[in-house]
Order: C-alpha cells, then sequence, then structure tokens
C-alpha cells in the first residue's frame, strides 16, 4: 500500500499513454467538466484530484487524472535514476525546463506512486493489442510502483455489436494476462460506458485491495451504489409521472361546423375541391403538439438528472405514434350516413377514416367484420355508446401508449450510456439489442400495463404503477445487455417515501 492516502480516504489514479482519453473518462465518471479535453498529445500536464464518492461520514474516493506516459523507455530508464542526486536533477529541474512533455510523464508515474492505492490504466481498443507496442513498457513502470492495476478498454465505439465488443476485451485480456500487475480488465468506454458498468468498477477495486483497506471501500461502494440506484429510481419516477401525463391527456374536438368540415374534406377527397383541416384534424395537431412538448420536457429532465446537457428531440417518437389517435366521438348518424353512401363494399373502410376527419384510428373497431357489420353510421353510433361520451375528443389508444412507453425505455438506455466527456447530448440511433431487450421487458408485463391504462384518469396512480413497472424493466434489460452486473442490480432499493 502506499504511504501517500489518509486513513478516511482512497485514490484513485487515471492513467494511460498520452492522448487515449483519461481526462474525458474522468469527466464521465465524476458527472462534471475538469480539466482540458483536446485530440493532441500531453494536453494534461499536472495531476488534480476530484471526489468521486463521499460517503454521509465524510470518507471519499478520490480520483486523479494524470499526464499521459510519452516515451515510455525512455522513462523507465530515467525512474531507475529518480534515486540519485543525477536523476533528481534531470528529472525535476532539466526536464522541466527542456522537455516539458517528458517531465509531465514523469510526474503521472510519481503520483501513481505517491498517491493511489489502484491504478486504472486505459487502453484504446481502436488499435489491435499487438500494435499497441507501448503497453508493455509502461505496465513496467506501473509494476515499479507496486500497486495493483485494473485496465480499462476505451473507445470501442457505439454498444451496436456486443459480440465484437466482448471478442475486443478477450483479445486483451489475453495479451495482458501475462503481467502480473494487472487485476483485471474491464470495458469502460468514456463515450458509451453505462453506469451500472461503474458498479463492476467498485467491486473489482474493492476486490484488488489490500486486506486492511476493503472494509474502507466497502463503504464507498455502497455509498456509490446507492447513489446510482437512487438515480435509477428517480428516472423511473420521471418516465413513469410523464407516460401517466401523456395517458391521461384529452383533447376536445370542436363540434361546431363538423358537418360542413366533413363535405368540405369528402369533396376534396373526390377530386371536388381543396381539402381544408376539419375540426378533428385539428384537435389532432394539437394532441401531437402537447405530445412533442411532454417528450422534450421529461428527456429534458432526465438529461440534468444524468448531469448531461443537450436539446431533446422528439422527431422519432412523433413519427411513430403520432397517428395513434383514440377517437371518442360523437359524430351524429346523418353526416356518418352520407359518407358511407359516398363509398361502398371494399371502400367502406375510407369512409370511416372520412367520417373521423381522414385520420387513421388504428386498433380494432374498423378492422375486420365490425366494419362491415355496423356501416359508417352504425359505426358512429356505436362508438357513443360503446365510449358513453356526451362529447368528441381525442386521447391515446393503449398500443400508442405501449409504443411511448418502449421509446421511453430506449430513451433512458441512451442517456444512461452517453458519457458526459462526449460533450453536449445528441440522441443515438437505438442499437437491436437495446430493441429486443426492451421488447422483452414489457412483453413480460403486458398484463399490469394493461391495469395501468385502464386508470389512466388518476394520474397519481397511474404513475404509482408504470413506476414499478419501468424500474422492473429497466433493471431486466440492464441486466441482458450487462450480464456482469446481475450481482449489483439484485434486491430492491429502500428509497424514502417508497412502500418496501
Amino acid at each position: 500500500m502506499s504511504a501517500g492516502p489518509t486513513a478516511g480516504t482512497l485514490a484513485l489514479t487515471l492513467v494511460s499513454h498520452t492522448n487515449i482519453g483519461k481526462t474525458t473518462l474522468a469527466r464521465t465518471l465524476l458527472g462534471r467538466d475538469v480539466g482540458v479535453v483536446r485530440d493532441a498529445t500531453h494536453v494534461t500536464e499536472f495531476a488534480d484530484a476530484h471526489p468521486l464518492i463521499v460517503t454521509p461520514e465524510g470518507e471519499r474516493l478520490m480520483l486523479w487524472d494524470t499526464p499521459g506516459f510519452g516515451d515510455s523507455v525512455r522513462l523507465a530508464r530515467r525512474m531507475r535514476q529518480s534515486g540519485t542526486p543525477l536523476g533528481w536533477l534531470l528529472g525535476q529541474v532539466w526536464d522541466r525546463w527542456r522537455d516539458r512533455a517528458f517531465w509531465a510523464s514523469q510526474q503521472a508515474l510519481r503520483n501513481v506512486r505517491d498517491e493511489a492505492d489502484v491504478a486504472l490504466y486505459l487502453v484504446s481498443a481502436a488499435e489491435s493489442p499487438e500494435a499497441a507496442g507501448y503497453v508493455e513498457p509502461e505496465m513496467e513502470l506501473l509494476a515499479w510502483t507496486g500497486l495493483p492495476v485494473i485496465v480499462l478498454l476505451n473507445q470501442l465505439g457505439a454498444p451496436d455489436d456486443p459480440e465484437r465488443q466482448q471478442a475486443e476485451l478477450e483479445r486483451w485480456r489475453t495479451r495482458l494476462q501475462a503481467m502480473p500487475a494487472v487485476r483485471a480488465v474491464l470495458p469502460l468506454d468514456a463515450f458509451s460506458r453505462c453506469w451500472v458498468q461503474e458498479l463492476v468498477l467498485l467491486r473489482e477495486i474493492e476486490q484488488v485491495l489490500p486486506e486492511a483497506r476493503r472494509p474502507l471501500m466497502a463503504r464507498l461502494r455502497a455509498a456509490g451504489r446507492q447513489e446510482r440506484l437512487q438515480r435509477l429510481d428517480a428516472s423511473a419516477r420521471l418516465l413513469a409521472a410523464s407516460l401517466a401525463r401523456l395517458a391521461a391527456m384529452v383533447q376536445p374536438v370542436e363540434e361546431a361546423g363538423m358537418l360542413r368540415g366533413l363535405v368540405r374534406q369528402v369533396g376534396g377527397a373526390l377530386g371536388l375541391g381543396s381539402v381544408q383541416e376539419t375540426p378533428l384534424q385539428q384537435a389532432g395537431r394539437e394532441l401531437l403538439a402537447r405530445l412533442d412538448s411532454e417528450v422534450r420536457a421529461s428527456t429534458s429532465d432526465l438529461l440534468h438528472l444524468h448531469a448531461l446537457e443537450g436539446q431533446a428531440q422528439a422527431d422519432e417518437i412523433l413519427g411513430q405514434v403520432g397517428q395513434a389517435f383514440d377517437h371518442q366521438a360523437r359524430v351524429a348518424p346523418a353526416p356518418a350516413a352520407l359518407v358511407g353512401g359516398l363509398v361502398s363494399g371494399a371502400l367502406a373502410g375510407l369512409g370511416a377514416d372520412l367520417a373521423s376527419g381522414g385520420l387513421t384510428l388504428g386498433g380494432g373497431l374498423i378492422a375486420g367484420g365490425l366494419m362491415g357489420a355496423l356501416g359508417a353510421a352504425g359505426l358512429a353510433h356505436g362508438l357513443n355508446l360503446v365510449r358513453g361520451r356526451d362529447g368528441s375528443r381525442l386521447t391515446w389508444q393503449p398500443q400508442a401508449l405501449e409504443a411511448l412507453l418502449g421509446h421511453a425505455l430506449l430513451r433512458y438506455l441512451a442517456v444512461a450510456h452517453f458519457g458526459r466527456g462526449r460533450g453536449e447530448w445528441a440522441a443515438p440511433a437505438s442499437p437491436a439489442s437495446w430493441r429486443t431487450a426492451a421488447e422483452r421487458a414489457l412483453a413480460s408485463r403486458r398484463a399490469a400495463l394493461d391495469e395501468a391504462w385502464a386508470e389512466r384518469e388518476d394520474i397519481e396512480a397511474t404513475t404509482g404503477r408504470l413506476q414499478v413497472l419501468i424500474e422492473g424493466a429497466l433493471r431486466e434489460v440492464l441486466v441482458f445487455l450487462h450480464p456482469a452486473v446481475a450481482g449489483e442490480l439484485a434486491g430492491e432499493l429502500a428509497v424514502p417515501g417508497r412502500s418496501s
């Protein structure tokens, strides 16, 4: 164990060859901007410490960001001389003024020796293990410190090919297995890591520490886990409340001029005049605008909760669910019959669409034999009778709400995998593995979802039901995507204000 760390503090030092991404990863892990990020060598000249985890009792896990190693072979030779007067003179005086990059590398290594309990060594998956010729001399340098080393595989790319990433991980593990200082090799991309991978890192740190330091790390690890699971709980609550508000949305349809609007719609469809927006179409446009506003607001809140910056976009969601209205309409039988008389047989579905203002209703009301049995006028009357509404209004169908819930899970995954070091938020494409995992998680909860939508008018009750469903689904999805975290996500989190 090094002499530097104090009794209530543990320290991690990020080290690597220059321009591998230490400061970028530090920003992602810390959730705030530190240091300078630039695509150049030797951007960081001095080692800086930042609190990563702090317990309520004031115990701290510190993270050091250090200068990158440059000429590793030369550095190893110089460090062997560092205990001599000549070595001190060369390192502290001559190099500082004549070769600052080389001097900075010396400071990084001394920081590991003097301050750290564990060294976190970054390597780039953008190059093969065989091509990274600097790794072996730098491992020799780290072995000189006598500290355990955990290798972090950075620059893995987008999480769209789990098999490729696992193959890269195994290649690096094979390459490093003969180096005694290396105690673990983990994936932790500064751009696309997920917070659950940080829990695995904390677990590995505890295991490689000397036995006397493990109880402190166990307390720090528990505090870090608690903080991250509370953020998961808060995310589920945020998304549940947003979906409950969407489920309860009701958009009235203006009754005045309905017949005139329908006649214009029919005439336009038959080439007898221009098509103008009907009251129902206007209501649909307004409901879409409310959806857009709600999705943007909830995504912005989710970004803020994860210490990310940027603008939320709702375009993809609007494109997929924007037509899925549930038209709870009090349509007068006469206009519906008029439209039904203009079309017949195979065109009956078109008549129903025109009667509802030209929107695609979806669902089962218009499909199959129901349309043939009722006709346009009968369908209009049936909607009144089935819905039991005194007026016309639009709301969302259950299948549209389930689509919105699926997108909510994907939005969460995109945020949870977005590293702050990457810069401002930009919604990435959802990998197929994310979609598969989300669909599986929702399929097993469909009955409970039906119960939640059935009481949609009670926003608070719907929020509570959805929160339990969303948090359970997210835990299942995260374990599916990152199997190594299964133990970290097991069990329930006791959060004040929630029943156990």
